[in-house]
């Protein structure tokens, strides 16, 4: 569980109303869990609040409830189009969160919803697949046939899929983990597991419709959600490139890129972090980064110059709108590409 945006509370919410808030967007960024890295990405923080709030907007267009309430330009609270620069701020309507008490590695569920009542986040990730891709973690827990897909084994290619695959994972451990839908059930509480995915499935095809229109691929992405007065909404931040992968004319468009550059340049990094995470797990311990013996470095300025106007310009694409100072996606696109070859 990380979070690279900062919350800002107005009204707190009580055990029978949603209060008002804010987040906040920062230029940092994290991969593999690790929290906020050593340095930003500049332009980061403004493309994903304008890109979730075109997002929110569309979901609500579509009927889809969530906790949106507008972006922040100048002290107003005002619809994505009328803000006078790209926002950094997105005004919402606030749950209960309560606290997640831990054992080691045992997270207790039960006190959370004793604490939530019927006003609160609901404690789980629900992740959408339009495409397996290969190195997909999907491909090392499960096989074609759980998926009712027609092969014996998971083919070298990437799989398109015909129907969304949806799976259910933590929120708030320390380190994101799978799981059965009964036990997805179990810790959503009671916000009904079926009802999740229908919105899951909702929300996917809206962003799939939309990034189709503007010639991108919606590969996969996640929601969370929060459960009020007997009605499931979205919540956090929907169709951005940190919370889906996108990609344009084969090439990634997401923060993947930057994982895999830390995989190709950092690769000790990467294997200590891999390796504190199963030292955690084996000593029964949640705080795997206090595990960890090597630090990430800082990207060189070509890297971040690369990722900002990676951002910036799929942010303009997915859009339709002049929202930031970019190259055409075509040009950041192909930045990308020579990156993916260093």
């Amino acid at each position: 569980m990380t979070s690279v945006k900062d919350f800002r509370v107005e009204e707190p919410a009580t055990a029978d109303e949603l209060g008002r808030g804010a987040f906040v967007f920062t230029d940092d960024y994290s991969v593999f869990d690790w929290g906020k890295m050593p340095d930003r990405i500049p332009d980061k923080g403004a493309s994903l609040c304008s890109m979730g709030a075109f997002n929110f907007e569309l979901l609500e267009d579509a009927g889809i409830p969530t906790h949106y309430r507008g972006v922040v330009d100048d002290g107003d609270v005002v619809p994505l189009r009328d803000a006078s620069t790209p926002p950094w701020e997105m005004a919402i309507d606030l749950t209960q969160v309560p606290d997640l008490p831990v054992d080691g590695r045992d997270y207790d569920y039960d006190a959370y919803h004793a604490d939530a009542g019927e006003n609160y986040l609901v404690p789980l990730e629900i992740v959408f697949r339009n495409e397996v891709p290969v190195g997909s973690s999907l491909r090392s827990r499960t096989t074609p046939e759980d998926h009712g897909l027609d092969y014996d084994a998971w083919p070298d290619d990437a799989v398109d899929l015909a129907e969304p695959i949806v799976e259910f994972s933590t929120k708030y451990e320390r380190s994101d983990r799978y799981l059965s839908r009964e036990e997805a059930d179990r810790i959503a509480g009671v916000a009904d597991i079926d009802a999740l995915e229908r919105v899951a499935r909702d929300v996917n095809g809206v962003v799939t419709e939309q990034a189709a229109s503007q010639g991108l691929t919606h590969e996969d992405g996640k929601i969370e959600c929060l459960y009020y007065d007997g009605e499931i909404r979205v919540a956090d931040v929907v169709g951005t490139f940190d919370e889906n992968r996108f990609s344009y004319e084969g090439t990634q468009l997401s923060k993947e890129v930057i994982r895999q550059y830390h995989k190709r340049t950092q690769p000790d990094w990467v294997r200590a972090v891999a390796d504190a995470k199963t030292a955690a797990k084996e000593r029964d311990e949640a705080d795997w980064k206090a595990l960890c013996e090597v630090d990430p470095e800082p990207l060189d300025d070509e890297v971040l110059s690369i990722a900002r106007d990676m951002y910036a310009a799929g942010t303009n694409a997915y859009t339709g709108l002049e929202l930031f100072d970019a190259p055409p996606l075509s040009s950041a696109v192909g930045k990308v590409r020579r990156l993916d070859n260093k």
